[in-house]
Order: structure tokens, then C-alpha cells, then sequence
């Protein structure tokens, strides 16, 4: 038998949210995964590259799953524990992590790298991208798509504007890509089907994504999430869809 709301709530309170790894979900979520396989596809590049830098590493997870690491391989990270977690993670494997706060300017010089990585980074600083590429270098990120896991989030805010529907649009990356002198060599995007098996999930779904519902409280939304409950007792599951886009750019001069 599934475990009572409360039981439920109180051990996705208690449950640690720090790093990058979602693997507390595992049987109790469920997210279809884009087709193009970004952490290989990042590996590969890795492997051909002399100096990478990955952005917003969260825990170092993704980085420190490639296989074949360049001889400079740099992190950054903004959220002290995480900044804690990566090192730990990361250094024994010739990995720098640096702190930083993810505002312009990228705490490199010109010209230092040959690769720049991003998984589902918060912001991406294009100009500081491209500032920090080798004339030839690329940069390779799987963003966050427009209305991600919507369902969700307006489950808790009610409908939101067109505008901010559409924000994050891989049309958006495209243009502000090129505006900062880099050429669009692969842009694609995917919907992917997405399940909450329990209460409990979407309470550390929305503790560790602290974006999707700004100040999220169990005690703020406790009439929303009883609410919920009930739903996916009834159901089996909450469904809801999520977006990502993959995107690589060159600096061609």
C-alpha cells in the first residue's frame, strides 16, 4: 500500500536536495530522455578536445561520468554546496572547480578554451561564450525547453502568460547564438513525457528545481498538494511533459 500523505511529505522534507543527481526518484518518477544522448555525445567531444570548460556543473555528476577527460578541464558552479560536492567529486579526476557566480564576466580570459559544455544551464551569457572560445571552438549544452513540465508548475500558479509560455525557445538560442558571432551548426528540441508516482516525488522534484515554483513550501501549498495527492492515488501517476533542446554552436573567427 502507498504510505499515507503525510508520511510521504515528511520524507521528501527531510531528503537531502543538494547536487545534480535525481536518482532518489528512481520508481517513484519517470522522464523520457531526449534521443540524441547528451552525455555521450559530450563525452566524444571531450575526448577531442585540449581545454573544456563546463558551466554550471551543479555537482559534477555529468562531467565526471566522461570517460576521457582534456588535459584542462575546467568547471564552474554557483551554489556553495554544490561548489563543495563538485570538488570532491571532480578534483580526483584532474578536474578544476571554481565558484562562480554565473553573472558576466566568465572568470577566464579570451580565447582559453576549444570546448564549452552546459547541461540545462539557468542563463546562457552568449557573448561570454563566445568570448571565451578559440577561433574553431564549440560550444555543446542541452537547455530547458519553453513550458517544461507546465502541467506542474501551473497546477501551483494557474495559467501563465503567452510570454512566459514561450520564454526559453530554442528560436531565442538561434538568434542570440548568432548575435554573438557564433554559427548555429545543430539545433533540435523534444517533448518527453513525464510521471510522478507519488506526492513525495513532486515535493523533491520541486525542493531541488527551485525555479519551476519560486519559494516552494510544502507548508505554503499544502492545500494544493493534498489535493495532488488524492489525484494520483486515483490515477496511478501525474503527467506532465518536458522540453529540451540541444544545441551546438562554433566560433568561426
Amino acid at each position: 500500500m502507498m504510505r499515507s500523505f503525510e508520511e510521504l511529505v515528511a520524507e521528501a522534507e527531510a531528503v537531502s536536495v543538494d547536487g545534480w543527481d535525481f536518482s532518489w526518484l528512481d520508481g517513484r518518477a519517470s522522464e523520457e530522455r531526449p534521443s540524441w544522448g547528451y552525455a555521450r555525445a559530450m563525452g566524444e567531444r571531450m575526448a577531442r578536445a585540449t581545454a573544456a570548460l563546463d558551466i554550471q556543473t551543479g555537482g559534477g555528476e555529468v562531467l565526471a561520468g566522461v570517460p576521457r577527460l582534456p588535459a584542462l578541464t575546467v568547471a564552474t558552479e554557483s551554489w556553495p554546496p554544490n561548489v563543495a560536492k563538485a570538488t570532491a567529486l571532480l578534483h580526483p579526476l584532474g578536474a578544476v572547480v571554481v565558484a562562480d557566480e554565473d553573472e558576466p564576466p566568465l572568470p577566464f580570459g579570451d580565447a582559453a578554451f576549444d570546448l564549452v559544455v552546459s547541461r540545462h544551464p539557468v542563463t546562457t551569457w552568449w557573448n561570454e561564450i563566445a568570448r571565451v572560445l578559440r577561433p574553431g571552438g564549440t560550444y555543446f549544452s542541452q537547455q530547458v525547453g519553453p513550458a517544461s513540465v507546465f502541467e506542474l508548475v501551473e497546477y501551483f500558479l494557474g495559467p501563465l502568460p503567452a510570454a512566459v509560455r514561450r520564454g526559453r525557445h530554442p528560436d531565442d538560442a538561434r538568434t542570440a547564438a548568432e548575435a554573438a558571432g557564433l554559427e548555429v551548426l545543430d539545433l533540435r528540441m523534444e517533448t518527453l513525457r513525464t510521471e510522478f508516482h507519488d506526492i513525495g516525488a513532486v515535493i523533491y522534484f520541486l525542493r531541488k528545481v527551485i525555479w519551476m515554483v519560486p519559494g516552494f513550501t510544502v507548508e505554503q501549498y499544502r492545500t494544493e498538494l493534498k489535493a495532488l495527492d488524492e489525484q494520483i492515488r486515483t490515477d496511478g501517476s501525474f503527467v506532465a511533459h518536458t522540453t529540451r533542446f540541444l544545441v551546438e554552436a562554433r566560433k568561426t573567427a
